[in-house]
C-alpha cells in the first residue's frame, strides 16, 4: 500500500508534470486547438508540454520526448508533418485535431526555432496531400 502511495505522490508532483503530461490522445486537443492562430500558439498550446518550452524535449518516469532543438530530422518539413498528421511512438497523432494551416503552421515554426534554420515552408495543400483519403471500399 505505501509503494501504491508513493507512486501516486509522484506521479501527480507538480515537478514531474512536463514530463508525464503528454497528450493522451489527440481526441483530448480537439476542439481545444481550433482558435490557435499560428505555429507559436499551436506549439505553445499542443506540443511544448512534452518537447518542453524550449524544444530541447525530455525524458524521465519511463518517458522520452525528443528534442525538436537542433534536430537534424527536421530538414525535410515532410517528416515533421507526417509525425504530427499520424504519431509516432510515444506521440499521439493530431490529424484529427488540427487543420492543414495549423500543422504547417506548427511545423515551419519549429523549423524556424529552437536553432533550426530550415527555410523552406511547408504549405497547408502540402499537408492535405498527407493525409489519409478513405474511400467507400476502404472503410
Amino acid at each position: 500500500m505505501r509503494h501504491i502511495l508513493l507512486l501516486s505522490a509522484l506521479l501527480l508532483s507538480p515537478a514531474l508534470m512536463p514530463v508525464v503530461a503528454h497528450a493522451d490522445s489527440a481526441s483530448s486537443v480537439e476542439g481545444k486547438v481550433q482558435t490557435l492562430p499560428d505555429g507559436a500558439a499551436v506549439y505553445k498550446h499542443v506540443c511544448q508540454g512534452c518537447h518542453m518550452p524550449d524544444g530541447k524535449g525530455a525524458e524521465g518516469a519511463g518517458a522520452r520526448f525528443p528534442a525538436l532543438a537542433g534536430n537534424p530530422k527536421l530538414q525535410s518539413a515532410e517528416y515533421p508533418a507526417y509525425v504530427v498528421l499520424n504519431g509516432f511512438g510515444g506521440m499521439p497523432w493530431f490529424g484529427v485535431a488540427l487543420n492543414d494551416q495549423q500543422v504547417a503552421n506548427v511545423v515551419n515554426y519549429v523549423r524556424t526555432h529552437f536553432g533550426n534554420h530550415y527555410t523552406d515552408t511547408l504549405k497547408p495543400e502540402d499537408v492535405a496531400a498527407m493525409r489519409p483519403h478513405l474511400t467507400v471500399e476502404d472503410e
